[in-house]
């Protein structure tokens, strides 16, 4: 198979899809996602270490074919999914006019349905193949020690949503496809207010759904919907090349052959020379090995250098250290890469948090069909919160700082300082804080006043 270079994004003409042509959509749609799935199959089989060097074939002593896979695939996407979901996903104030409580009830929701490790795995999925889908429904067993929805991430081997082809592209229509032990295939299609049910590509059912917006959501890793490695795969597939011709070299340095000058030796006396170690030769034969060493320096170098273009190029930290003793913290995430690390990122933050919105807006409707939380969607901030604890003193320096300038709004100083997860909260908390100190101080001075003016008095 060649190299995939990203997947493909379905269309259709039809603004709204209905039993008239659910059939015919879903159809066409299936081209692409077949071509979708093949791309998907292979980039999962390479990150598990099923890679090209496997089917290596040598023409020239073929028993000497070692087949090394360095699996870097797996190095990328562990580090990717640890360093961007290392921490759970906050919702935060975004503005003074949401409820508080209503924030803290939709965090506590996601953590009875454990989101953080479905967030990883959501993550896991796009970092793999370019794009991952969620799902959620209502919870049948709703009760209040339950959330009153069900978070369902989906493979997308066998998911798609569908894009009208119109101005916006918005999600029409959205699949997940079950294959039955009967041989039967079932496609699971829903509209923002219709559920359809296809058997082997025949209407059986239709009906509507209480949500109301469509329960399936993609998350697309990038614009290209390109896996995280997939873009070097050309450069991981030289290094497990050179790696198992290092291997070769040394095994065939090993297993050098004999070459006898100026006589000749039958198949019998050969076998006898391996036995023995020896045999008598006639004079002036000439034995020696031929032997020609692979120069292992220049091929460290060689594969130093594609190892390096790698990390670069997937926007990860190299393990070099560095020995310089004049660089600060910030001069050495730069030079290490792990400011190139958090800018991509951030890349991948944008496009997940428009996700996220999406999702949100399915959890709020089921959340108003049981009578539940009520928030809303333009008062609630999406936060990563990997990083709010790094450089603490110097954030802690900026936020003294801006507290203590005239002409900067103490809300300003909380949100660009980078030490709090919710800008919002922690302000409103320390707003509180002050006004019950100088409440304090103002009972202690008054009580103070009293005192002296007893003193006076008598």
């Amino acid at each position: 198979m060649n190299v995939p270079f990203g997947r493909l994004p379905i269309y259709s003409d039809y603004e709204v899809i209905d039993e008239s042509n659910i059939v015919e959509v879903v159809t066409n749609a299936m081209s692409t996602h077949l071509s979708n799935q093949q791309d998907i199959q292979y980039l999962l089989n390479y990150y598990k270490g099923k890679q090209p060097i496997l089917n290596r074939q040598k023409d020239v002593r073929p028993e000497i074919n070692n087949k090394v896979v360095e699996n870097r695939a797996y190095e990328i996407v562990s580090f990717k999914v640890g360093y961007l979901m290392g921490q759970p996903i906050q919702y935060v104030k975004r503005s003074t006019g949401q409820d508080d409580d209503s924030i803290a009830e939709l965090n506590e929701e996601m953590y009875l349905e454990n989101k953080a490790v479905k967030d990883k795995e959501l993550v896991w999925w796009s970092t793999i193949c370019g794009t991952s889908y969620r799902m959620a429904l209502p919870n049948p067993n709703d009760n209040e020690d339950e959330a009153p929805f069900n978070i369902y991430t989906l493979n997308p081997f066998n998911t798609f949503v569908v894009y009208w082809s119109g101005l916006g592209h918005k999600p029409v229509l959205s699949c997940n496809i079950i294959k039955k032990q009967d041989g039967n295939t079932e496609f699971y299609c829903y509209t923002d207010t219709m559920f359809y049910l296809l058997v082997n590509g025949v209407l059986v059912r239709s009906e509507p759904h209480l949500i109301g917006y469509n329960p399936i959501t993609e998350y697309p890793a990038n614009f290209a919907r390109l896996g995280s490695f997939e873009i070097v795969m050309e450069l991981l597939d030289a290094i497990n090349v050179v790696s198992s011709n290092r291997l070769d070299g040394v095994e065939q340095f090993v297993q050098a052959l004999l070459v006898f000058v100026g006589s000749e030796i039958d198949d019998e006396k050969f076998k006898k020379l391996r036995q023995q170690g020896g045999i008598m030769i006639p004079d002036g034969t000439d034995i020696k090995y031929l032997i020609q060493e692979l120069n292992q320096t220049q091929t460290q170098t060689l594969v130093d250098y594609m190892y390096q273009t790698v990390l670069t190029i997937c926007g990860i930290p190299n393990r070099n250290g560095g020995q310089s003793t004049s660089d600060t913290g910030k001069a050495t995430e730069i030079r290490d890469g792990w400011e190139a690390a958090e800018n991509r990122a951030k890349d991948s933050e944008g496009l997940f948090i428009m996700a996220e919105k999406e999702f949100l807006k399915v959890i709020r409707r089921i959340s108003s069909v049981y009578g539940r939380n009520d928030f809303r969607l333009s008062a609630i901030d999406v936060r990563f919160t990997r990083r709010n604890y790094e450089n603490i003193q110097e954030k802690s320096q900026v936020l003294t700082t801006m507290l203590n300038n005239d002409k900067i709004h103490p809300l300003l100083a909380f949100e660009h300082c980078g030490m709090f997860i919710d800008p919002q909260s922690a302000y409103d908390m320390s707003a509180e804080w002050e006004r019950v100190a100088v409440e304090r101080q103002q009972e202690e001075l008054n009580n103070l006043t009293a005192v002296r003016s007893e003193e006076i008095n008598v």
